[in-house]
């Protein structure tokens, strides 16, 4: 009997088991917009819980101009290390696979495009530094070749590392899944792209499908290399799953915004320098701690200037200096030319989408100015004014002996009668100047009566 229950819940195990294969969902995963930080976390998160569900195919549908390197690389190794097969899918019509785009698309098992779609310009682009280079696909609004780029020939010797690096990674993922590397190498040196039906001709994808079900039957029965296995596609009729982005990274591409960033970080920076301003708030100093600390987590996913960053320390720097020691706008005035310009330089990518705006800088600069110059100036000169209330206002008041009963001096002060203590004696009418308060006697004294 024991036996005979063993085997009907192996029986049942491996039911349960072929009914999961068969019912192997298509999982797609939507790359659109800029590719960044926040997009290659939800790519790898997508394709860890396709891998969980044992999915048959993860269909990347990509629409995007590009975006930064180092996000574009950590795609193309999860692509690369990835267990299913990954199609590439440049989708809906209107949409593009530009600059970034046509790496991952070529890095993919099979690559696929909806008619009115295009691919290509896949130029590096880097201006004002040599950090790592964006994916950006920056057009070219006078219509010519970008200098230093036409017909292969880089302007400077970084360009040329740069655009010879980019060359040899795309044509060896060209060679990786035998699609066109001649092509390849021109979509980087000169920045050349392909609509949907030219890709095809040309031997750049191997799909030309109008809608997400079409493309399901156009790759059914085709045959992929995973990992060097060879793996026969079995996507007719086959369900398909859309991986929607989770809180975590929709969180991640908030923050790491450059916009949201700058903000954070300088919210930051204010919350604790009025927190030291003014110890014992604690609100500013909180808000400004949890903001920076924000900040520089989504600082450190970004491609950013260490010299612009310090430009913009030291411009605040110079701004406080300013509202502490009046240096007649020269502190003032080199403090703010020192952030707008730290600013500026603060992301080290020449792509737009991960650019500070500049109206932002400016009138972040402007606050920043008035707040740290006047604001903070005129609560330092306020705290220089003498005490007006409070027994400390008493200092340095004049006043008359009025009586001196059993050695006792008092005065009069307004209106109220004080014990004074002097070093000299006193008689009545002589004329004391108030030094200090010891609890309810005053220290005072005794000035001549020219004074």
């Amino acid at each position: 009997m024991r036996s005979v229950c063993y085997t009907l819940l192996l029986l049942l195990s491996i039911s349960c088991l072929l009914v999961g294969r068969a019912h192997a969902d298509v999982w797609v995963i939507d790359i659109e917009g800029a590719i960044g930080p926040a997009t290659a976390d939800h790519m790898a998160r997508g394709m860890a819980q396709a891998a969980k569900a044992d999915a048959a195919v993860v269909v990347l549908r990509i629409d995007t101009p590009g975006g930064l390197d180092s996000a574009m690389r950590d795609m193309i190794k999860s692509v690369l290390a990835s267990t299913i097969p990954v199609v590439a899918y440049v989708a809906p019509s209107g949409a593009r696979a530009a600059s970034a785009g046509t790496y991952l698309l070529y890095a993919t098992h099979l690559a696929a495009m909806a008619p009115g779609t295009n691919l290509g310009a896949a130029t590096p682009v880097q201006i004002g530094g040599p950090g790592l280079p964006g994916l950006g696909g920056k057009p070219d609004k006078t219509g010519e070749e970008e200098p230093g780029l036409a017909k292969g020939q880089p302007a400077s010797a970084m360009e040329k590392k740069m655009v010879n690096d980019a060359v040899a990674y795309i044509q060896s993922l060209a060679a990786m899944r035998n699609r066109n590397a001649e092509w390849a190498e021109l979509a980087v040196r000169e920045g050349a792209s392909l609509s949907a039906e030219a890709a095809l001709q040309n031997g750049v994808i191997e799909i030309v499908a109008p809608s997400m079900q079409d493309l399901l039957l156009q790759m059914d029965g085709r045959e992929v290399m995973v990992n060097e296995t060879p793996h026969v596609l079995r996507t007719a009729g086959l369900a398909i799953h859309t991986y929607a982005m989770n809180w975590r990274s929709e969180f991640l591409g908030v923050i790491t915004d450059p916009n949201i960033a700058y903000i954070l970080m300088l919210v930051g920076i204010y919350g604790l320098i009025i927190e030291f301003y003014n110890p014992g708030i604690g609100l500013p100093g909180i808000l400004g701690g949890i903001c920076l600390l924000v900040a520089l987590y989504a600082l450190q996913a970004l491609p950013i200037s260490y010299a612009g960053l310090g430009l913009v320390l030291l411009g605040i720097t110079l701004m406080a200096a300013e509202a502490f020691s009046p240096s007649f706008g020269l502190f003032g005035l080199g403090g703010l030319t020192a952030f707008t310009v730290g600013s500026i330089l603060l992301m080290d990518t020449d792509v737009p989408a991960f650019q500070i705006a500049i109206p932002l800088i400016l009138g972040v600069a402007a606050f920043s100015g008035g707040l740290l110059i006047f604001v903070m100036g005129a609560v330092m000169r306020a705290r220089q004014r003498p005490v007006v209330t409070g027994m400390d206002r008493l200092r340095g008041e004049c006043a008359e002996v009025e009586t001196v009963e059993g050695g006792r001096p008092r005065v009069r002060l307004d209106g109220e009668l004080w014990a004074v203590a002097c070093d000299e004696s006193l008689t009545p009418r002589d004329t004391v100047r108030v030094d200090a308060i010891d609890g309810l006697t005053l220290r005072v004294s005794k000035q001549s009566k020219e004074g």
